[in-house]
Parts: structure tokens; C-alpha cells; sequence
């Protein structure tokens, strides 16, 4: 069976979106290993399925490269916001999109040639240390003191409808992201494995991020994380309440409001194909 797809991107934190509208696909996570594979298949850091809903506008399924389906995709809900309104499927420029971690808010925003070119999201409000999300957390603490390989962190632990593990380093550059961020997934108070942030304080308003997440290792983004990152920070009063955060494949503004995160940053589309499944 054949199945027509959009390859979109959200600061270089890739998808494979299908229009759940019009294509059928019956085992999701199945699929997503297959065209996530960047030798044997389409190339991604996993698949989004764009699906109806009864409660908003939009339904988001994300699935990782692994098979593994994410409760929320930040990176991946702005190309939602994308793809509905690029592809005729609203007019409006506020939609409201379903996902595993509740109703998310986006405000879109057309370019010259009416196409979205940035999206803003409600992310939500964070909640730290929450057990709820890391059932084995033995207690409230923030930081959480974590040992991997030859050296000790201090982790902030947050969710964003998907759990995170969010500690400080010198230099996000020349971090090991790829040896600690394993390590770090692998601790039994994260029984459902988590998303590791690797931060470097820059300013007041701005930090840098390399994010390992569970079920796709190191990516070039992560709207989630990212959140997440900036959170942690703001509330240990190390940076204001809106601030950028610089990920490999650019950057994304943050800003903690009343009603909880908005995160900004822009949604790239870059082909559109058909692939048998």
C-alpha cells in the first residue's frame, strides 16, 4: 500500500507527516521505523499523523524513530499548524490541536506567499519533579544528584507532558552528549527513559541546548526540551521569563507567561512524496 507523506522540519528536528484525513496507516509504529531509517527509508527523526478530533481542531499522533509514540512533539506541533493551513485544511490562523499531553494553542503566522512561516505555541504549564511523570522519584527534589560514568550532575526534572531531565554544563559544544545522555536515560527513576538536556548559560536571555531523546538519541531540536531547558532556569532565577534557546538547528523563543510556556520558532516544509508501506 501506498501512502502520500510530507517531509517537514522544525528547526532541523525532522518528520514524516501524513494526513490522517486521507491516508490509512495501521501500524504506526511499524511505519515509523521504516521510514525514519536515513539509508532505507525516507529519512526523519520519526512520523507525525495529522488526525481528526472531537475535542479540537487537530489530532497529533507522534511516533519516534524507534516506534515508541511521544506524548507531545513541540517542534513537530508547528508543522502541524503548518500543514493543515498550507494544505487548505483550515483558514484559520488559531487552531487547537489534540495530543497525548492535552490541547496545545497555536497561533500561525503567513508569510508574503500565505504560507506559515512561524508558529507560537501554548506549551503549557511545567511541572518539576513531578512523580506523576517519574513515578520513581524519590522525593520532591530539584536538582535531582545523578551519577554517570566518571562524573556527578545536578538534574531538573520537568514535564512538559513528556518527562526531562535538564542539567548545566560549561560548554554545550564539546559536551559528549552522545556517552552521558544514554547513561543518563538508563537510571532506574526513569522507568519510561527520558528526554536529557545538556544547557549552557549564555546570558540573562538566551542559553544554548544538545538535547538526547528517548527513542531518536541526539537531535537538532527539541521544542519540549527546550521548554524545559529554559524553565528549569527561569525558575533558579538564572535568566528572565522570555528568553531564546539556541539548539544546533537554531533557535526558538521562550516565554513563561500567567497561563504557562509559549514557545515560537519557525516550520519548514521540504518535499512531499509517496512511499509503499
Amino acid at each position: 500500500m501506498k501512502i502520500r507523506f510530507s517531509k517537514m522540519h522544525g528547526i532541523g528536528n525532522d518528520y514524516v507527516y501524513v494526513n490522517g484525513f486521507t491516508e490509512t496507516i495501521t501500524d504506526p509504529a511499524a511505519t515509523s521505523i521504516k521510514v525514519s531509517d536515513r539509508h532505507f527509508g525516507i529519512g526523519s527523526d520519526g512520523l507525525i499523523l495529522i488526525l481528526p478530533s472531537q475535542v479540537a481542531d487537530f489530532r497529533m499522533r507522534m511516533f519516534n524513530a524507534d516506534g515508541s509514540e511521544g506524548k507531545m512533539c513541540g517542534n513537530g506541533i508547528r508543522c502541524v499548524g503548518k500543514f493543515v493551513y498550507d494544505m487548505g485544511l483550515t483558514n484559520k490562523t488559531e487552531v487547537t490541536v489534540e495530543t497525548l499531553a492535552g490541547i496545545r494553542k497555536l497561533v500561525l503566522y503567513p508569510g508574503m506567499d500565505n504560507k506559515i512561516e512561524k508558529v507560537r505555541v501554548w506549551m503549557g504549564v511545567p511541572r518539576f519533579s513531578d512523580r506523576e511523570d517519574i513515578p520513581d522519584l524519590p522525593e520532591k527534589r530539584f536538582p535531582v544528584i545523578l551519577t554517570a560514568h566518571d562524573r556527578s550532575f545536578d538534574f531538573y526534572c520537568v514535564s512538559m507532558g513528556n518527562p526531562h531531565a535538564v542539567t548545566m554544563v560549561e560548554n554545550t559544544d564539546g559536551f559528549p552528549v552522545d556517552d552521558y545522555g544514554p547513561e543518563i536515560q538508563k537510571k532506574p527513576i526513569f522507568p519510561e527513559s527520558v528526554n536529557v538536556e545538556f544547557v549552557q548559560l549564555v546570558s540573562r536571555t538566551a542559553i544554548k541546548m544538545r538535547v538526547y531523546e528517548r527513542g531518536s538519541g541526539e537531535t537538532l531540536a527539541c521544542g519540549t526540551g527546550a521548554c524545559a531547558s529554559a524553565a528549569a532556569l527561569m525558575r533558579l532565577g538564572l535568566i528572565d521569563r522570555k528568553a531564546e534557546v539556541h539548539l544546533l538547528g537554531g533557535t526558538l523563543e521562550i516565554d513563561w507567561q500567567e497561563d504557562g510556556l509559549y514557545m515560537t520558532g519557525p516550520a519548514t516544509h521540504v518535499f512531499d512524496g509517496e512511499i509503499e508501506i
